[in-house]
């Protein structure tokens, strides 16, 4: 595909990074000449200098023929005016764009194709707080995913010591939960990859990943790890649009605290929010985090825009008590480096915005791509269309499919059912398939299996 990204910033590199290993033909505009030598040095691909909604730059940019524009500059108005003017003059099929102010978000009406032509919206602050959210109604979680609608969830937990997998091959979790159908979709050992099997032995310390339908979720997650007691106190640092929103969600079933620096930001807080106590003062304060008893505290959600007061006012927290630190950091070098220790959860706002921005740019029926460990897997929702003729997947077991290597079908939704996917399980046409993929660079033929042949027209 020929993709135009607006915006060099971590979001708009991140996507190219993801994109051009996929040969893609993409071309990065931006006004910062430094940012896109550095991404064409990296990456070799096309960048232009300029404004992003001048009509005359994305001409440069190739417009003209582009099968897709996606606007993720710092600027809302940026971003909408771009949409326009590639829609208006260049008539460029798909128009993603990042809008991250609630004021746009809320008018309807306003991203309709006849006024501002918008196929996909992008909000990354509500993308963040629904993964917050889903990390904090499962206590334990490293990453919760949901597919079809939520019926299917995957999650990734750290395997203990004690827990009662631990030890034992994934043969024995069939047995030990005869009532519980689950599949461990990947697990990953010392950060390296292992395609589990029935004889696979799950160790302390591996990152497990699995899905389950919704409601047995927390029966798997207490197999591999000690059952945690759900959060009730929250303590959220940060009074943003994430942290409102978080706490907004959040405050009639959790005892909720925010801590924001701004005198009149927190003030707006008080009025918008009905039982979260707002408090005016540094997160970084340790004077303030004993006071506010933090040693009582859940979790900690360090959600300001500034990763060094995230990490130490998270760091600070976990020292004075708070059971668990949750911690926002948008330089992605820091993440790999803080997660595991003192904080337990290290979220990166560009790989959870990158999965919505992916599901648009995927060939054949994908619904819904999450990327996951840093961009190195992803988990893939494609709905299989056609006949036994047409289709590479509809009409064949699990175990008939010729999947990619490194690529295991965890589940199918059918309808409100959710099948696990074993070996014996037949694909039929409709059917959401739930896909697990450790190697990007096997993306290409997974999207294959799901494009229809000619025979099916």
């Amino acid at each position: 595909m020929k993709i135009i990204i607006l915006g060099a910033g971590q979001v708009g590199a991140t996507l190219a990074e993801h994109l051009a290993r996929e040969e893609n033909d993409i071309t990065v505009v931006d006004t910062d000449g430094s940012k896109l030598r550095g991404l064409h040095t990296k990456l070799d691909i096309r960048t232009v200098t300029g404004a992003a909604s001048y009509p005359i730059v994305l001409r440069q940019a190739g417009c003209e023929d582009a099968d897709m524009l996606i606007a993720v500059t710092n600027s809302d108005e940026v971003n909408m005016i771009a949409c326009q003017v590639a829609h208006t003059l260049f008539r460029t099929p798909t128009k993603i764009a990042r809008v991250r102010s609630t004021a746009y978000l809320t008018r309807k009406g306003l991203f309709a194709h006849e006024a501002i032509p918008i196929d996909v919206l992008i909000s990354p602050e509500q993308v963040v707080t629904d993964h917050v959210r889903r990390l904090i109604e499962h206590p334990g979680a490293l990453q919760v995913l949901e597919f079809a609608g939520g019926l299917v969830q995957l999650v990734a937990v750290k395997a203990f010591y004690g827990g009662p997998l631990v030890g034992q091959d994934l043969a024995f979790l069939a047995k030990h939960m005869p009532n519980v159908e689950t599949r461990v979709a990947a697990i990953y050992r010392r950060n390296r990859p292992i395609i589990p099997r029935g004889d696979t032995v799950i160790e302390a310390d591996d990152e497990v990943f699995f899905l389950a339908a919704r409601r047995d979720i927390r029966a798997v997650m207490s197999e591999l790890r000690r059952v945690e007691r759900d959060f009730r106190r929250v303590v959220i640092a940060g009074g943003g649009n994430i942290g409102e929103r978080l706490a907004e969600h959040l405050e009639h079933s959790h005892q909720v605290k925010i801590i924001e620096h701004n005198l009149e930001r927190c003030t707006a807080l008080s009025e918008r929010l009905d039982r979260t106590v707002v408090l005016h003062g540094s997160a970084t304060s340790k004077r303030l985090l004993e006071e506010e008893n933090i040693e009582e505290c859940d979790i900690f959600c360090a959600l300001t825009n500034d990763d060094e007061v995230n990490i130490m006012s998270s760091l600070l927290a976990k020292r004075l008590g708070a059971k668990k630190v949750l911690t926002l950091i948008n330089n992605a070098a820091y993440v790999d480096l803080v997660q595991g220790g003192e904080i337990d959860i290290a979220i990166s706002p560009q790989q959870a915005t990158i999965g919505s921005l992916l599901t648009h740019v995927r060939r054949g029926d994908i619904v819904n791509v999450h990327s996951l460990r840093r961009g190195a897997a992803e988990a893939i929702e494609a709905i299989a269309h056609g006949d036994k003729q047409s289709s590479k997947v509809v009409g064949r077991t699990i175990a008939e499919i010729n999947l990619p290597e490194g690529t295991t079908i965890g589940a199918i939704v059918r309808g409100k059912e959710v099948i696990i996917g074993h070996g014996d399980v037949m694909v039929e046409s409709g059917d959401h398939v739930i896909l697990f993929v450790i190697d990007k660079r096997r993306i290409r033929d997974v999207e294959r299996l799901f494009q229809v042949g000619l025979t099916f027209f």
